[in-house]
C-alpha cells in the first residue's frame, strides 16, 4: 500500500529569495537550485540538498504538491524527481491527474461552494469597497474560486485583517495572511478534501502533510503525520495538534528538513 505525501509549496518546499532566511555566514550557506522562473527571471529556490531527497521521495512514495496557487502558478514549477501524477491547485479546488484537471471533481467543489457559502462577488466587492488604495498594490481573483489582495505590509492596519476574518467568517469564509497577500478564501475549499480523493484512488495507507499557513491547517489535521516550518501563521499563532510536528527550523533549511522527515517515514511503512 502507497504512502501518501502531500505538500504545501510557498514557504514549504520552495522559497522565494525573501524568504530563504539565510542566517548564516556567507560561506556556509547552503548551494540552491532554482525551480522557478517567473517572467525570465529566477522566483524560487529549494537546497540542493532537498531537491536530491525529493528526487528520492518520488521514487519512495506519492508525492502530492498541495498548493493555493492557480494551476498556471503551479504549471511554472520545475521540481526535482519524477513528475507527480496528481497534483492539487487552487486551495484544492482543482485536481490534476497527469497534468490535466478532473473536471468532475472541479464540477463538485463548485457545487459544494454554491450551497454552502456567500458567493465571490460578494467578497470581491467588499475588498475593492473596505481595502485602502494606500496600501493595497493589486486585487486579484484566482481561478473564479477565491480572491486575494496583494498589499505592502508595512503599510497594512493589523486591525484591518482582524475585521475582514470576522466579516468573512460570518459568510462561510477563511481569511489568511501570508507574506504580503491577503486570502479570503471559501471554508468548503480545502486541501484536505482533495488529499482524501488522491489517497481513496492510490489505496494510500499512511498520509504525511507539510504546511505553514492557515489554509493548511485542514491538510495537517486530515494527514496521520503533519509537519510545520518555524515560520508563518502557523507558527507565529503557536498552532499545533497531535501528530504535527513543530520544527525549529526556519526559512529554505526548513524545506529541507521537511522532505528529509518525508522520506524516513516513507522509507519505515515501506
Amino acid at each position: 500500500m502507497p504512502v501518501l505525501v502531500a505538500s504545501d509549496l510557498d514557504r514549504t518546499l520552495i522559497y522565494s529569495s525573501a524568504a530563504l532566511a539565510l542566517t548564516m555566514p556567507d560561506a556556509r550557506a547552503p548551494r540552491l537550485l532554482c525551480v522557478e522562473v517567473h517572467e525570465a527571471k529566477p522566483l524560487s529556490y529549494m537546497t540542493e540538498t532537498a531537491a536530491q531527497l525529493l528526487t528520492d521521495l518520488g521514487d519512495t512514495a506519492v508525492f502530492v504538491p498541495t498548493t493555493t496557487r492557480t494551476r498556471k502558478q503551479y504549471q511554472r514549477i520545475n521540481l526535482p524527481g519524477p513528475p507527480p501524477k496528481y497534483a492539487i491547485c487552487a486551495n484544492g479546488g482543482h485536481l490534476l491527474v497527469d497534468g490535466v484537471t478532473d473536471a468532475d471533481w472541479h464540477a463538485g467543489v463548485q457545487a459544494r461552494l454554491a450551497d454552502e457559502c456567500a458567493p465571490l462577488a460578494e467578497v470581491r466587492d467588499h475588498l475593492q469597497r473596505s481595502a485602502d488604495p494606500v496600501w493595497v498594490r493589486k486585487h486579484r481573483v484566482a481561478e473564479d474560486l477565491f480572491a486575494y489582495l496583494v498589499v505592502e505590509r508595512e503599510l497594512l492596519p493589523e486591525d484591518w485583517v482582524k475585521e475582514l476574518a470576522v466579516w468573512a467568517e460570518n459568510r462561510g469564509w477563511t481569511v489568511s495572511l501570508q507574506g504580503r497577500k491577503i486570502y479570503a478564501v471559501p471554508q468548503p475549499l480545502t486541501k484536505s478534501a482533495a488529499v482524501r480523493e488522491v489517497a481513496r484512488r492510490t489505496g494510500a495507507e499512511l498520509t504525511l502533510a507539510a504546511g505553514d499557513s492557515l489554509l493548511d491547517a485542514d491538510l495537517l489535521l486530515a494527514a496521520d503525520r503533519g509537519w510545520r516550518p518555524g515560520h508563518g501563521e502557523l507558527a507565529d499563532t503557536g498552532w499545533t495538534a497531535p501528530e504535527i510536528n513543530a520544527l525549529p527550523e526556519r526559512g529554505v533549511l526548513a524545506g529541507e528538513r521537511i522532505v528529509r522527515e518525508f522520506l524516513r517515514a516513507a522509507r519505515q511503512q515501506a
